[in-house]
């Protein structure tokens, strides 16, 4: 399986590192021949308006949204939920909008509200979250599935080939959450 790492900016290394550990092979997405032969995607954290302007000016924006709308399978985490989510705080950007989720930016404050907790996620377990400067999801279209709520905040959802997620999976050592996206591959 060949999985396409959105190598823009932001922990995309530690992505990379976590999916080969599992058996994946990675490409590094960062010009449009990159997304060539990719069998799934993921999209890290960073800073999701840069990231996105960066997707629009490469030309990777309308066609990475037109291969996740056919079906790739795609991971986001932290800014990536933020690109995959239909609303952003209210305000419209240059983002994918493929899954019917609404998103607050920034939800837990700046980097001095960044924390760590351990919480159920829903065909996992109790797994490790780290959340740096996180958002989380405010509202879920028709057919988003829940998988995980911290202090009653959904912080992890699915959406036929979508999983978007607050936190930062990649960074925790526990290769869980990566194998569950990998297995619905």
């Amino acid at each position: 399986m060949k999985v396409g790492v959105l190598a823009l900016q932001g922990a995309f290394i530690e992505h990379e590192k976590m999916l080969k550990s599992l058996g994946a092979e990675t490409v590094e997405i960062r010009q449009l021949p990159d997304i060539d032969g990719i069998d799934a995607l993921v999209l890290p954290g960073g800073e999701s308006t840069t990231v996105g302007k960066l997707l629009k000016d490469l030309k990777l924006l309308e066609p990475l949204k037109q291969k996740i709308e056919d079906g790739l399978p795609v991971f986001g985490t932290c800014a990536g939920e933020i690109l995959l989510a239909e609303k952003i705080d209210g305000k419209a950007s240059d983002h994918l909008a493929t899954m019917p989720i609404d998103v607050k930016r920034n939800a837990y404050g700046r980097q001095l509200g960044s924390f760590n907790t351990t919480a159920e996620f829903n065909g996992i377990g109790k797994v490790p979250m780290c959340f740096i400067r996180a958002p989380y999801i405010t509202l879920v279209g028709d057919g988003v599935e829940v998988l995980a709520e911290v202090d009653g905040k959904i912080v992890a959802a699915r959406y036929k080939n979508q999983l978007a997620i607050s936190f930062h999976p990649e960074i925790s050592g526990d290769s869980s959450i990566h194998r569950f996206f990998l297995e619905h591959v």
